[in-house]
């Protein structure tokens, strides 16, 4: 007489050993390896499986880059910081611009090449590394700047923010604005935002350009109370300059 046929019990997910790199998959509560007799490669995941399972990612990649691409307003508002007082500012400009803007987001989340997809542009950096000649903001800006400089951004208004500190590093205030300023402006960039330099209290400034800071230099560390006037004068000025 013959013994009944036992149904094979559905696949399970694979289970991957906590102590070693062999990965087993559970048939009949029992763990199998993958080179071992019961091989589950050859009999159970199949090309088709394999196929599918890449297809699937690639699906799920190209619906959040049209996402992303969707979701992208006129002005793009892009940061970077080391202490968060950078993203405080970005906070506030998005709040204080009257236009349509994106959501503060930091350079060193996106692909670079995603800024040419703005007609405008409001971007910050903070002054880290002073006295520096090059890498001034100690952040992701630092790493993407020479990439910027081989952008195409010909047409699009840029308006730059910094912050600093005028008392403890007065000689170097918000130094790393202009760093961010030249490459944007090699790119091909029309830079707008210059400020007025006699509201504030420092030494000295790379970011002075023909008798003006290149954009919107802000100093939380010593004069935070100001910040929110500043940012609202700020951007009416760069919307009136062009950026939308």
């Amino acid at each position: 007489k013959r013994e009944p046929v036992e149904r094979s019990a559905p696949i399970k997910q694979p289970y991957r050993s906590a102590t070693t790199s062999v990965c087993y998959v559970r048939i009949h509560n029992r763990l199998f390896e993958p080179n071992s007799n019961a091989t589950m490669n050859a009999r159970f995941l199949t090309k088709t499986q394999f196929t599918g399972a890449r297809l699937a990612i690639k699906a799920a990649q190209r619906t959040r880059s049209n996402m992303r691409m969707a979701a992208r307003s006129e002005v793009g508002l892009f940061f970077s910081t080391s202490t968060g007082n950078t993203e405080a500012a970005a906070d506030w400009i998005s709040q204080k611009f009257g236009g349509d803007i994106s959501d503060p987001t930091d350079i060193g989340e996106i692909d670079v090449s995603d800024l040419e997809g703005y007609s405008s542009l409001i971007v910050g950096a903070p002054t880290w590394n002073t006295g520096a000649d090059e890498g001034r903001s100690g952040t992701a800006w630092d790493e993407v700047i020479d990439e910027i400089k081989d952008l195409d951004l010909s047409g699009k208004k840029v308006a730059v923010f910094g912050c600093g500190d005028s008392s403890s590093y007065g000689d170097y205030f918000c130094d790393a604005m202009e760093e961010v300023y030249s490459a944007m402006k090699a790119a091909g960039a029309t830079m707008v935002g210059s400020v007025d330099p006699s509201g504030y209290d420092f030494a000295e400034s790379k970011s002075i350009i023909d008798g003006k800071f290149c954009g919107l230099p802000l100093d939380e560390d010593n004069e935070s109370d100001m910040t929110e006037d500043r940012v609202e004068a700020w951007c009416k000025q760069i919307a009136g300059e062009g950026v939308a």
